[in-house]
């Protein structure tokens, strides 16, 4: 009898194989070779069509340490990824709270839930042509409305004389990082909403029960019931943001000149990663070593937001 359960077993587990394959060999193809080979070009001197390359060491990453041009780039992506993530993370707490609020009796929240979350699935290309074609100098839909209806124009000194025309948003650093930082709000807080709102349903409705009977408000609830248990999920949100703002591609490459105009200030380290391995020189090596870069970057990124974000709260009782 034994024998026969383990056989049985066995040819369970066989077919647990067969169908845990085809990942695997995805996996490895797409996503565990590259990872190597990128870790490996990032020692060599590969560029542009040739084949042959040969290994010069550390000399990319010294190379790299010392490009302050690749240092400016993590900064404006970090400055992009705050003014975007400060927003979206208040925004989002706060509409998850008034719709997962019992109490409030709102109607149809699950139309509200769709329509929030709806910008996360429009792909971020698109979304940056649309912002571009509603910003554009002279005559986008933004300017129109600023000078027919608001009366609103850019000032400029010429020769003396006082010219009104129509703003040129992507010529202006602080106007570009803020449009760019808006897309990223406008299309991931949905994402953090329901999130957010996931968090707040796994916390046991017994802790309001018991706040409402002594007498807590709302406020008092949100301030101290809400706000401490949703610690881990803020947590997460904060990290993966971190992460995908490190990421950050598609908007600051089209709404510019694909180089992060004007002055650079809007080129973030994906999109110096971009112009180093496909665009002027085709630096493939130097290229990998910027991915090895942000890779490191990241991760003490968050590690330290781990360490800050940690409940140290010591338990009632605990010696």
């Amino acid at each position: 009898m034994a024998q026969k359960k383990v056989g049985a077993e066995t040819r369970i587990n066989r077919w647990g194989y067969f169908f845990v394959f085809p990942f695997v060999l995805v996996y490895v193809l797409f996503s565990l070779y590259p990872t190597i080979y990128t870790f490996m070009i990032a020692f060599t001197d590969l560029k542009g069509l040739k084949q042959s390359f040969t290994f010069v060491g550390w000399v990319n990453f010294v190379r790299l340490v010392q490009d302050k041009y690749f240092w400016g780039a993590v900064f404006n992506t970090f400055i992009m990824w705050g003014w975007n993530f400060i927003p979206q993370l208040g925004v989002a707490l706060i509409l998850a709270i008034w719709l997962s609020d019992i109490r409030l009796r709102l109607k149809g929240k699950g139309l509200f839930r769709a329509l929030i979350y709806m910008p996360n699935l429009l792909t971020a290309a698109s979304v940056a042509m649309l912002f571009r074609s509603l910003f554009a100098y002279p005559i986008g839909p933004v300017n129109q409305f600023l000078q027919n209806y608001l009366g609103l124009y850019e000032v400029v000194i010429r020769d003396g004389q006082s010219i009104k025309e129509a703003f040129q948003f992507f010529r202006d650093v602080t106007m570009s990082r803020g449009i760019v930082a808006f897309i990223q709000w406008w299309m991931w807080y949905g994402q953090t909403v329901i999130l957010l709102m996931a968090g707040i349903t796994s916390i046991s409705n017994s802790l309001y029960e018991s706040a409402v009977v002594d007498g807590a408000s709302s406020w008092q609830t949100t301030w101290y019931i809400t706000l401490p248990m949703l610690r881990p999920m803020m947590l997460f949100i904060l990290v993966t943001s971190m992460i995908g703002g490190m990421q950050m591609l598609e908007i600051p490459f089209l709404l510019t000149d694909m180089r992060g105009a004007p002055d650079f200030k809007i080129r973030t380290t994906s999109v110096y990663l971009y112009n180093m391995a496909f665009q002027g020189v085709n630096d493939y090596a130097y290229a990998a070593a910027i991915s090895i870069g942000m890779f490191i970057i990241t991760i003490i990124f968050a590690l330290v937001i781990y360490f800050f974000m940690q409940d140290r709260t010591e338990p009632k009782g605990a010696r």
